[in-house]
C-alpha cells in the first residue's frame, strides 16, 4: 500500500514514518504546511529549507505547501487530493492521544477516501520517547512554552537529562499538548545528518523559538 506521510519536520511525525516503515508501509511523500502569516512551520517556527534538507536526507519526496488558518482544511484536502490519483491509498500521523486530533483527521480521511492510519496513537508516551532515543533518533529542541520550559534546553538535543526535567515539572515527555517543538537531525531514517551550525533564541508571545541561521 503506498501512503503520504504528515510532516511538521518533528520527532512524532518522525517516529510515525519510521515505525510505519518498520511494519511495511511504503512512504511515497511527506507532506509538510507552512503558515502564510510566519512563512514558517506553524507552532514549531521551522524554515521551510530545513524541513525541504530533510527530506533530501531522508530520500522521500517532499510535497510543501502553504496554508492559511481560516482555509487550512481545505487546503489540506487538496493537497491529498492532488496525489490520490498517484496510487495513494492512505496517510500516516504522528498524533498519540489527543482525541480532538484524531477526530479531525478521521473526519477528513472520510471524507478524501483514504485511510489514516496512527501507528504512535494510545501508546505510552515514556515508552514512546525510550524507544524513538534507543534506535538513534536526534531532535533539537526548537520552540516551547516559556512559563513551563526555561530557555536553557532550547538548541538542546533531547536526551535523558531532559526527560527528567520534564518529569520533574510534571510535564508530559512528549510534548503532547504543545508544551514543546522539536526538529529531527539524525537518525536510522536520515542518510546523513544535519548539522547546526548557528542559531539564536528568540521569545516571542510567550514562547521560546530556536532560530537556525546557518545549517547544512
Amino acid at each position: 500500500m503506498s501512503y503520504i506521510a504528515s510532516w511538521s519536520g518533528g520527532k512524532d511525525g518522525c517516529f510515525a514514518v519510521y515505525q510505519a516503515l518498520q511494519q511495511g508501509y511504503e512512504i511515497s511523500h511527506l507532506v509538510n504546511f507552512i503558515s502564510r502569516d510566519s512563512e514558517r512551520v506553524s507552532a514549531h517556527g521551522t524554515a521551510p529549507g530545513l524541513v525541504k534538507l530533510q527530506s533530501e536526507c531522508i530520500g522521500i519526496p517532499l510535497i510543501q505547501k502553504e496554508t492559511t488558518h481560516d482555509g487550512y482544511e481545505q487546503q489540506f484536502k487538496q493537497v491529498v487530493k492532488s496525489l490520490i490519483p498517484s496510487g495513494v491509498e492512505g496517510m500516516v500521523f504522528g498524533d498519540i492521544y489527543v482525541q480532538e486530533h484524531l477526530d479531525w483527521i478521521q473526519r477528513v480521511c472520510n471524507d478524501l477516501n483514504i485511510k489514516a492510519f496512527e501507528p504512535l496513537w494510545s501508546r505510552n508516551t515514556e515508552e514512546i520517547m525510550t524507544d524513538y532515543i534507543n534506535a538513534g533518533f536526534k531532535s533539537v529542541i526548537v520552540a516551547a512554552k516559556s512559563e513551563l520550559i526555561e530557555e536553557k534546553w532550547i538548541g538542546n538535543i533531547i536526551d535523558k537529562s531532559y526527560l527528567d526535567y520534564l518529569r520533574g515539572k510534571g510535564i508530559d515527555v512528549c510534548g503532547e499538548n504543545g508544551e514543546y517543538h522539536t526538529l529531527v537531525i539524525d537518525g536510522p531514517l536520515f542518510k546523513k545528518p544535519i548539522k547546526l551550525l548557528e542559531t539564536r533564541v528568540i521569545k516571542r508571545d510567550n514562547l521560546w523559538f530556536l532560530d537556525i541561521v546557518k545549517y547544512k
